[in-house]
């Protein structure tokens, strides 16, 4: 079973993508993560966020929780359509943030960077530049989300070290996730 994850150790290598030109932010982005969302509605930022900058998506993705060990941020099985999150790691951010859009900051990266995995994205370090990218294009070179995406979430949030350690044996699956590309044939 080949796995891809965020936050954890070196991955296998795929198609080999440039990063593409970014231009000026668009309206709305970051206004979106200001008020607290749940997982689909801090998706659908990412979907948003994906198709403006790179312009390209994928329909039909699942999103579940585990318990996973604390360095391992989420995953995507290749050629899967569930994104596994580590709800401690998430449960954990939502203790010590400050604010709402920290909290959907770390969720917009986290899911970013695996949602690029299923487009196709599959080396790690491409894929850490292109979330980068789409972070950029989307917020701008300020922003939190940008400054989440470009540097590294353990060092900016010490705390997270003190998240649950888990072995992935426990499995929610997130019922309304992604509704928007699939409410036209699954009720």
């Amino acid at each position: 079973m080949a796995l891809l994850g965020l936050l954890s150790g070196p991955r296998g290598r795929g198609p080999d993508r440039r990063s593409p030109t970014v231009g000026p932010a668009p309206p709305g982005f970051a206004d979106r993560l200001d008020r607290p969302l749940d997982y689909a509605g801090v998706f659908s930022v990412v979907r948003s966020a994906v198709r403006s900058v790179l312009g390209t998506e994928r329909p039909g993705l699942g999103l579940a929780l585990s318990n996973l060990p604390p360095q391992l941020g989420a995953y995507w099985q290749v050629t899967g359509n569930l994104i596994v999150v580590n709800e401690g790691l998430v449960e954990t951010m939502r203790a010590h943030a400050r604010s709402a859009l920290e909290v959907n900051g770390f969720v917009f990266v986290v899911l970013a960077h695996e949602y690029l995995h299923s487009l196709g994205y599959l080396d790690e370090p491409a894929v850490r530049r292109v979330t980068a990218t789409v972070a950029r294009g989307s917020f701008g070179p300020n922003h939190l989300v940008t400054r989440m995406a470009e540097g590294n979430l353990w060092q900016m949030y010490p705390f997270l070290a003190e998240a649950p350690a888990g072995d992935g044996q426990r499995f929610k699956v997130v019922r309304g996730f992604d509704l928007a590309s699939s409410q036209t044939y699954i009720r």
